[in-house]
């Protein structure tokens, strides 16, 4: 028998309607370069004076890698420079079809993890390190030299990369030469429990805290939106290892060396007591003082900070 369809959808429960409705309500809005770079800006100049690599590189870089922050690898895994898991990779994973299909991405805690490994990937490979010895303003060298390292398959990539920092005048920001220490206060959204607000603080523009009486691990990796493991690998701790009032605790990852060239080990001092005060990555003490793990160094050894101990 014929039904109109007026008289159909008469008969639809009103569930179903609302569910139709739902599904054709507009979607959020896209993130605009301008907004990208008013979000971004002040991570890529922090990167820039703490690795000298352009900061216009870098926001060119995110913008272009990641839609300007509307890619499902940057909403979904906070993934705004296309980097892929390696070997070297043990964080979270995100997993899509790139140059091949089901092809692993580094998935972030937050989008300013995403800058810092960053600059951290560039620095760390052999390939890229003829640009760090470009000058810091070196927009057009930076590009190039990306695109010859092979960072990036797109036979425009550099093009592209300059036209960014031309159209939105990112080269602007290339010259800031240093900024103020920032101390922000911050909390999570509010939630059912109460969460108190943390003052974070930063070190050689590492983002820390400091240890109030009665924190435990957990109750500062809920305040400050990080992962237990996180806090464990930022500070080379241990779960078993009790957090003392006073001390500091990074939020991100430590450097690989340290600003002053070396220090004078006193009377309490510990490898990882040093590591901390310094901002340095205890492996990387080590390594520079070509000492074992779990070694401790006596009172007036001289520890190297920078580079690595000279043949004696």
């Amino acid at each position: 028998m014929f039904v109109s369809m007026n008289r159909f959808v008469n008969f639809i429960p009103l569930f179903l309607l609302t569910s139709v409705i739902s599904f054709a309500q507009p979607a959020e809005p896209k993130m605009t370069p301008e907004k990208y770079i008013e979000n971004f800006k002040d991570e890529a100049i922090k990167e820039m004076l703490m690795y000298n690599i352009p900061a216009s590189i870098t926001l060119a870089q995110g913008m272009l890698e990641s839609g300007n922050g509307n890619s499902d690898l940057a909403v979904y895994a906070n993934n705004h420079f296309g980097i892929k898991c390696h070997n070297e990779w043990s964080g979270a994973t995100f997993t899509k079809d790139d140059d091949a299909k089901d092809e692993c991405f580094r998935k972030y805690p937050s989008v300013l993890d995403s800058y810092t490994d960053h600059s951290e990937f560039l620095k760390s490979r052999s390939r890229y390190a003829a640009l760090f010895e470009l000058k810091s303003n070196d927009y057009k060298g930076w590009a190039e030299g990306l695109k010859q390292a092979g960072y990036a398959t797109d036979p425009k990539y550099t093009k592209r990369l300059i036209e960014l920092i031309e159209t939105y005048k990112l080269y602007n920001y290339d010259q800031i030469q240093s900024m103020p220490n920032i101390s922000v206060t911050t909390a999570k959204p509010a939630t059912p429990d109460k969460i108190e607000a943390r003052e974070i603080l930063r070190f050689r523009l590492i983002k820390y805290i400091i240890v109030q009486p009665g924190d435990s691990f957990y109750k500062i990796a809920h305040d400050t939106q990080k992962d237990l493991w996180q806090l464990y690998k930022f500070n080379d701790l241990e779960p078993n290892d009790k957090l003392i009032a006073g001390q500091k605790l990074y939020l991100q990852p430590k450097r690989n060396k340290a600003k002053e060239p070396f220090h004078i080990v006193k009377k309490g001092d510990t490898m990882k007591s040093i590591s901390q005060l310094h901002g340095i990555k205890l492996k990387k003490l080590y390594k520079k003082n070509k000492m074992k793990p779990g070694q401790e160094p006596k009172p007036g050894d001289k520890l190297y900070l920078r580079v690595n101990k000279p043949v004696e």
